[in-house]
């Protein structure tokens, strides 16, 4: 996609971090923007500070582990608007932990606002665009988790290795149909958001029965903490996006040491040799 003004982005996971400084940035290239979150007052005040500079904003409270919701939000939008055009399938939460220590609840939860959330977008919003039959893209956020397996993040990793596969899918059927919708997979490192407080979102229902005390838990939560200080800016992360979009380029990545731990997952396969330990490193 090269024209941007006059045309509709709708971002989930809006109202912070990476969601929103998409928000922002589509909005500054003069698009409509339907704004998506759990957080109903972050997400006023977000469509607030947005519509203050100038920019044509709907905002609708979402909880994207339902389909019906998402659904509702597609409605909203053409009802409002008419038409969408970029989608950015972006909400997402943290769990950490050791894979047989993370309590059911906490895959529940992950896995259904981080992979879940991105097949509800998916299968409403595609539709939508080839229907219209003009040029559209899709936005699915993974993560550099999505590319490597590192440890204590088992529910985390799995969302988001099932997000790129997911986006690798789409990418080849929209192409074998000949369709003018684009996929791009966003593969950040660790981004200074607010994921390391994603409990704040946790829904009712959903909190583990009993949490017994976990070294590797609470040392993977100050290494979010520490990585959330570090993090790369959200606006950096939506510049990359922006231009992947203009280029209808597939992979978003990083460009830092976790391209490296990639490449030695991609030798692990290449070789068939076990699994080799390249942590990222960060810089402070």
């Amino acid at each position: 996609m090269r024209e941007f003004r006059d045309r509709v982005a709708v971002v989930t996971g809006a109202a912070s971090g990476i969601g929103r400084a998409l928000a922002e940035k589509f909005g500054s290239l003069g698009m409509k923007v339907v704004l998506a979150d759990v957080e109903r007052a972050a997400l006023e005040e977000t469509a607030a500070a947005l519509a203050a500079d100038g920019i044509t904003v709907l905002a609708v409270p979402t909880d994207v582990t339902r389909a019906e919701e998402v659904q509702a939000l597609a409605e909203r939008a053409l009802d409002a608007y008419g038409a969408v055009h970029v989608v950015c399938n972006n909400a997402g939460v943290f769990a950490g932990g050791t894979s047989w220590e993370t309590p059911l609840e906490d895959y529940e939860w992950v896995l259904s606002v981080n992979l879940w959330g991105v097949i509800h977008g998916v299968r409403t919003f595609v539709p939508i665009l080839l229907a219209q039959g003009g040029e559209g893209h899709v936005v699915n956020t993974a993560s550099m988790a999505g590319t490597i397996s590192m440890p204590y993040s088992a529910a985390y990793n799995i969302s988001k290795h099932g997000v790129l596969t997911l986006s690798e899918t789409l990418h080849h059927e929209l192409a074998l149909q000949g369709a003018k919708v684009g996929v791009s997979a966003l593969c950040p490192e660790l981004v200074a958001t607010h994921i390391d407080a994603a409990e704040r979102n946790r829904p009712r229902g959903l909190e583990p029965a009993q949490r017994e005390p976990s070294a590797a838990r609470e040392m993977t939560q100050k290494a979010i903490e520490e990585g959330m200080r570090l993090g790369t800016p959200p606006v950096v992360i939506a510049d990359r996006v922006l231009d992947a979009v203009r280029e209808n380029r597939f992979y978003v990545l990083s460009d830092d040491s976790w391209r490296r731990s990639c490449d030695a997952r991609l030798e692990d396969v290449r070789l068939a040799r076990n699994p080799v330990l390249v942590p990222p490193v960060l810089e402070s």
